[in-house]
Parts: C-alpha cells; structure tokens; sequence
C-alpha cells in the first residue's frame, strides 16, 4: 500500500512546516499529494454579546492561515508535490472526517498537545474517535524533545509492537509499502506475566520461544519485502514495555494496531494505543484494524 495522499491538520502551534519537511521522505513511498487542514475552533473567535462571532475575527484568523499555507505550498510546489488547503471555522473531528470522506487520504497527520489533560488540542479523546470513525492510518506528531527538534529522519527506526490480532497483518502490509522510507525496523511482542506462572522453568523458556519464532516469521517476511527488521520479546505490562523497549532502541516512532474495540474500551479502562499516543515523548502511527473486529 502506497502513500499518495497526506492529510496534515494543523494548528500551528505544535504543527509547522519543520514537521512536514521531517514526513517529506514519504515521496519514496509515493507521496505525491499534501492537503493541509486548519480548523479554527469556535472558541477562538472574538465573542461579543448579542452580535456572535465577529466576521472581522473570522477573516483575520483565516487570512492567517492562509499566508502560512501559500508559504509552504510553494516550497512544496518545487519538491513536485500537489498541495490542496481548507481553513474553516468549526469542530475538530466532524471537519477532519469531512475532508476524509472529500480527499481519501493515505495518511492523517495531527499535533500532539502539551498543555494538559483539560487543554489538548489533538490527542486524547480526538485520537479516539477518529479511530473509531475512520479507517485512516494517524501519525500522533511529537517533536520528543522539550526545545521541538523535528527528528529528520521519523520513519528510519520505527519500533512495531504487534499483539497477534487479524488488524496485525494490515499494519504489515501498510509497513512493506514504506519499504523505501523505513531504514530498519524493531518489531516486539510482550508476554503478559500471567502467561509465565508456571514453576516449570521450560515451559516458561517454551513461551518464550514460540513467541520469538513468531517474530522471527514476520521479521523474514519483512526482509524478503526489502525492509532490515529485528525481534524482541518481552514481558510484563504492555505499555510500560513499549515505552521501554522504544528508549532501548532508539525508535524513531512507535507503531501500533488499535481497533474498536479498544475505542470502546478506552472509555472506561484505557487502551494500551491511546494511552501511549497520549502520554509518550515518541511519534506514534496508529493503524486502525477491521471495524468489525472485536
């Protein structure tokens, strides 16, 4: 699978041109295409009593954008890339997915927020729902470092954490159409510690070894694609082992499977997808599995 079309939603204070110059080595997998997306929030226009929104707010937040984006159209223009552009005054989720449902992006790209659980911008509750309401691969951008250095090369160490449920083999598929940007890949599993209780020493090392045999297998299978993968096991709570396992090696990202059924779940208990899109210093791609699966 190919990415042709890259729908980029920003709001400019986490979200500026450094960072799509740091997604631009998808043209090696067949990024012809950028849509950039504003949405000015309601709130953010000037109120006055009895009068709404002021239209002079409106058209000044509008202006602005616009400036920013012709700007960055035209260095993208002389890279041969196409560039589209829409700036509305709005809600978040309901105009990204209706520019979704216009463009058919490959890819959506969204700012990470740092100002606090009851002030995110992008992350949180709107990772959720958009997974839950499209199909559409989600790039949670993180500049990883208090200062906002843009990590230049943000696909060449991906870390891929699979599970072993069915979404796992579109990620793979969606993983081998980056095998021109992707420089080497680290693909883990974590065995949950219920799964080591018996006082049997082999057959706690047989647990182990049928997992990294299944690593192996997908590793291959991913080296035959063109793309340099290495296998981990590891035990313990997922999301604490990601994280650690992404500071181990290095990652330049953290890609994750997420379905549903964890939208569902986050609601009440947490998903391991949202909570490391959430909370973590990395980038993360979030793959949305078959609405159907459960």
């Amino acid at each position: 699978m190919k990415i042709k079309k890259m729908l980029f939603v920003t709001k400019f204070e986490d979200l500026c041109y450094d960072a799509i110059s740091s997604l631009l080595s998808l043209q090696r997998a067949g990024l012809d295409h950028v849509v950039f997306l504003n949405v000015i929030q309601r709130g953010d226009v000037a109120m006055r009593r009895g009068k709404g929104h002021l239209k002079e707010e409106e058209v000044k937040l509008k202006e602005t954008a616009n400036i920013r984006f012709i700007d960055w159209a035209e260095n993208l223009f002389e890279m041969g890339l196409e560039v589209g552009a829409y700036i509305e005054v709005s809600t978040l989720i309901p105009e990204i997915l209706r520019v979704v449902e216009k463009e058919l992006p490959d890819l959506i790209v969204i700012g990470h927020s740092h100002k606090g659980a009851l002030k995110q911008l992008y992350a949180g509750s709107d990772v959720t729902e958009l997974i839950r309401r499209t199909n559409v691969p989600i790039l949670v951008f993180k500049h990883m470092m208090e200062d906002k250095i843009v990590p230049e090369k943000l696909f060449g160490r991906p870390l891929f954490a699979t599970n072993w449920s069915e979404s796992g083999k579109k990620i793979i598929e969606y993983i081998k159409g980056l095998k021109n940007v992707i420089g080497e890949i680290h693909i883990m599993h974590v065995v949950k510690e219920s799964a080591l209780k018996s006082p049997d020493t082999h057959e706690v090392q047989k647990v182990r070894k049928t997992e990294r045999k299944r690593l192996d297998d997908l590793c291959d299978e991913l080296e035959e694609a063109g793309i340099n993968a290495r296998p981990h096991v590891y035990v313990g709570d997922p999301q604490k082992e990601i994280e650690k396992a992404a500071k181990e090696y290095q990652a330049s990202m953290i890609i994750l499977g997420s379905s549903d059924k964890a939208a569902i779940l986050e609601r009440w208990i947490g998903s391991v997808s949202k909570n490391i899109a959430d909370k973590s210093i990395f980038p993360c791609l979030l793959i949305p599995g078959d609405k159907s699966e459960y």
